[in-house]
């Protein structure tokens, strides 16, 4: 008869299966799972208008390799690079605001794919579109790195792209982004629609210069399977052409398209400020961002934020929140969680954006490149 084995006390017992345990997670199939971590929300943010901040804007960096001349001067002095938050910190500040109740994140610049390693980032943020936390991740670019990024960018769970573009003549082209390159926009396009990404194309309303190219792009854009989008020209920053100059109002525009299309007025929306018809003829959208004209205020759910970790409540005001100084203060979100809630409680109702036409200053003193585009 065998001798009966000794039992083991409870703590022993306790002891040797957790360090089993830790053996275990330390063998190499088991050291490249991912392990999430889930976060508890918190509560939604919301502004005094009883506006739920749903979708925020992230700028990854101020420099870009063109010099748009409603965006840039030519002579643009950047931000050191240790003023810039990492990609580190990128992804932990879109985390607190997921936690938040953000749904939808656009990554920004500057020209944000510029930013070596910033396919990490989106990496990272797919996370969140796999767990469902997050709906949505997309891209502002200008078109001249997508060919190079665009598979990375759908493999990462991006679904759709804007494509600023305003036009499609190879001289204008040079001429409004002085460093620009057409041909490798077009390439960079053709790029993400083999990679399944959707495309909207942003092109800025400049009097002089595209205003006799708006049916070309439309019919352009349409006929490739692509939203076509116009903007006014936002009075930010000090560029060396007058804004006076370059303003053309969407209303004027838009009055031009109706001798040679017929627009239907739908309701579809992206998130953004812009408001959609459909061509009749061409069967594709066209939509109008009017800063200026009509400004989209009323059910604005967006904020955002600066490669340097600054919170912009409105694009169109100077008010703002230090994000970065709490980041860096803590390895806790308690602090970043304040900041981010009293800077949320002073978002005013709207922008006050105006052309100047007796100063012919800028409304807002900083450049595009550095909030964000």
């Amino acid at each position: 008869m065998a001798k009966p084995t000794r039992p083991i006390p409870v703590p022993a017992l306790f002891m040797w299966a957790h360090r089993a345990y830790i053996e275990a997670l330390e063998e190499p199939e088991f050291m490249n799972i991912p392990v999430k971590t889930a976060q508890p929300l918190g509560q939604p943010l919301v502004d005094p208008f009883g506006r739920a901040i749903t979708y925020i804007r992230v700028s990854v960096t101020d420099r870009c390799d063109f010099r748009c001349v409603y965006c840039m001067s030519e002579d643009m002095t950047f931000l050191p690079k240790q003023d810039l938050l990492s990609l580190e910190e990128l992804d932990r500040l879109c985390t607190a605001f997921v936690a938040r109740g953000t749904r939808k994140i656009r990554i920004t610049g500057g020209e944000p794919l510029v930013r070596r390693g910033i396919m990490t980032l989106f990496r990272s943020l797919s996370q969140h579109l796999d767990s469902g936390a997050l709906e949505e991740v997309t891209v502002t670019t200008n078109g001249s790195q997508l060919a190079r990024h665009a598979q990375e960018l759908a493999d990462c769970g991006v679904k759709r792209i804007n494509v600023s573009l305003d036009t499609l003549d190879p001289d204008k082209f040079k001429a409004v982004t002085r460093w620009g390159d057409l041909a490798k926009v077009l390439e960079g396009i053709d790029a993400a629609q083999k990679a399944g990404l959707a495309i909207k194309i942003n092109a800025v309303a400049l009097k002089g210069v595209n205003d006799d190219e708006v049916p070309q792009l439309i019919e352009w854009a349409h006929g490739r399977g692509m939203d076509m989008t116009f903007i006014e020209v936002m009075p930010l920053g000090e560029v060396e052409a007058a804004r006076v100059d370059q303003y053309w109002p969407l209303t004027q525009l838009r009055a031009s398209l109706l001798d040679r299309y017929t627009l239907e007025d739908i309701d579809y929306q992206t998130g953004g400020p812009a408001r959609y018809v459909r061509v009749k003829e061409t069967g594709g959208r066209v939509g109008f961002i009017t800063p200026l004209t009509h400004n989209f205020c009323e059910g604005c759910n967006r904020v955002r934020v600066t490669c340097t970790g600054t919170l912009y409540m409105c694009l169109g005001q100077e008010d703002a929140a230090d994000l970065r100084t709490p980041l860096r203060s803590s390895e806790s979100n308690e602090a970043l969680n304040a900041v981010m809630e009293a800077a949320i409680a002073r978002k005013p109702k709207g922008h006050d954006f105006i052309i100047d036409r007796t100063t012919r200053q800028p409304a807002v003193g900083r450049h595009m490149s550095v909030t964000g585009g």
